[in-house]
């Protein structure tokens, strides 16, 4: 259990750090606060991941979730450090607009929720096969190396050690049985780390200038400041993620056949928003499902929620002591890359084996496949087609996730529930929240869900 659970944070470390340090040095902290960060949001990550697995009353999906920080918010949070004067209110600012929007989108989970239904296999596995897709882009970028301007960046030094790990996970994956086959990618993690170290790109500083221990002390960078732009800005994010999350939450539950109805989806929103509300308390940014652990669990077939939980509890340690959470840290960027492909490929497998319920002998099913996955596939394909746009209408536009859901969800309604001259059987009916669901409060699953 602790194995597995620290694969998942080793699958999803990189995800949670990226967007602190990014914003962290737009507000220009010194190395020490930066650090400090960080740590803050692994702990606040931990939280929201006990909240999301575990759950308490009508809060948390009881799924295997990771939760983390989500990228979503970094370009809005960015926009509010550059448009505040004072760069020491910058991240109080911040964590004000975090705190509304939060407490807003845990007020709006149970009417969200009830967009369940308009999820039939063929949008479901439209998106999941989109969340695949969306996420390979961070695993090419990952295998290039660590920093985007350097000149080494994509040689092949870094590719060569992106294609060792993938390649080791590979060999684990097939030579192996049982625990071991289990923890393939995290083993791929430590085997590709030691090939990494001759090659002179794994850096041990980390580990060495770590604090030993540190909380992240309430409200450290001063008392929230609510703005009503900053607010605006961030309550568009909490849409974009509460969609996001939906989509998380119906792939999920595919992977572990528990198909996710509409209660389960409102109990899952809840957490995230909540733990998004609470987050600032601690330092902490915007929390989200992470669609990279359910490329995990679709790969590894470990279903239970406890191990996810453990998972949150090295979370909590590593924000509680800086020089555990540098261990992962010491992992470069190549290597992540190379399992990512694992991780992030099995997510779009998913998605296709879905498609395969779909009908897709069915035009109409074939045309809203088609169209909505070129819709999602925009923002890949074409980073700067929406350059045009306000900002404001570039954070939604910029996810193909939430645009290719969009897209199927209308798509659907369009084609398959607006004609009256179509023949029920030649249609996809939308899944009723509950629909051949069997109630898991009564029936223990025997993959530990």
């Amino acid at each position: 259990m602790a194995t597995t659970g620290l694969q998942h944070v080793a699958a999803m470390y990189a995800g949670v750090v990226a967007p602190p340090l990014i914003v962290g040095a737009a507000v220009g902290l010194s190395p020490k606060e930066l650090t400090f960060l960080t740590g803050a949001c692994l702990f606040t990550a931990g939280l929201a991941t006990f909240l999301q697995t575990l759950g308490v009353w009508k809060i948390g999906a009881r799924l295997p979730f990771v939760n983390g920080v989500t990228f979503a918010g970094v370009a809005p949070m960015i926009a509010i450090v550059d448009s505040t004067k004072d760069k020491d209110d910058a991240l109080p600012v911040i964590f004000g607009a975090v705190i509304v929007a939060g407490l807003l989108g845990f007020l709006a989970a149970p009417f969200f929720s009830k967009a369940v239904r308009f999820f039939p296999p063929v949008v479901t596995g439209t998106v999941i096969t989109l969340i695949g897709i969306s996420l390979m882009p961070v695993a090419f970028g990952w295998a290039q190396g660590p920093n985007p301007a350097a000149d080494d960046y994509g040689t092949g030094k870094y590719l060569a050690l992106a294609g060792i790990t993938l390649l080791i996970v590979l060999l684990l994956r097939r030579f192996t049985r049982g625990f071991v086959k289990q923890i393939a990618v995290l083993l791929g993690l430590v085997l590709g780390t030691l090939v990494a170290i001759p090659f002179g790109v794994t850096d041990f500083a980390p580990v060495t200038e770590a604090d030993a221990v540190g909380f992240p002390t309430p409200f450290h960078f001063g008392a929230p400041q609510f703005q009503a732009a900053a607010i605006v800005s961030l309550c568009v994010v909490m849409i974009v993620s509460m969609t996001e999350s939906t989509a998380d939450m119906l792939a999920l539950g595919e992977i572990v056949d528990r198909p996710a109805d509409e209660r389960t989806i409102a109990a899952g929103l809840r957490a995230d928003t909540l733990g998004s509300a609470v987050s600032p308390l601690f330092n902490g940014f915007m929390c989200s499902a992470f669609a990279q652990n359910i490329g995990l669990v679709a790969m590894t077939r470990i279903r239970s929620r406890y191990v996810v939980a453990v998972g949150g509890g090295f979370l909590v340690l590593m924000g509680l002591c800086p020089m555990a959470a540098s261990l992962i840290a010491v992992v470069p960027r190549p290597v992540l890359g190379g399992a990512g492909v694992v991780l992030f490929g099995s997510v779009a497998a998913s998605g296709i084996q879905t498609l395969v319920k779909a009908g897709l002998e069915k035009d109409n099913n074939v045309l809203i496949v088609a169209v909505s996955l070129a819709v999602g596939l925009i923002p890949i394909a074409e980073p700067e087609f929406y350059h045009a746009f306000p900002e404001t209408a570039k954070i939604i536009l910029d996810s193909g996730i939430s645009t290719g859901c969009v897209a199927a969800v209308v798509l659907n309604l369009l084609f398959n529930h607006l004609g009256k001259g179509q023949e029920a059987d030649e249609v996809t009916a939308p899944m009723e929240p509950g629909e051949d669901i069997a109630d898991t409060r009564a029936i223990s699953s025997p993959s530990g869900v």
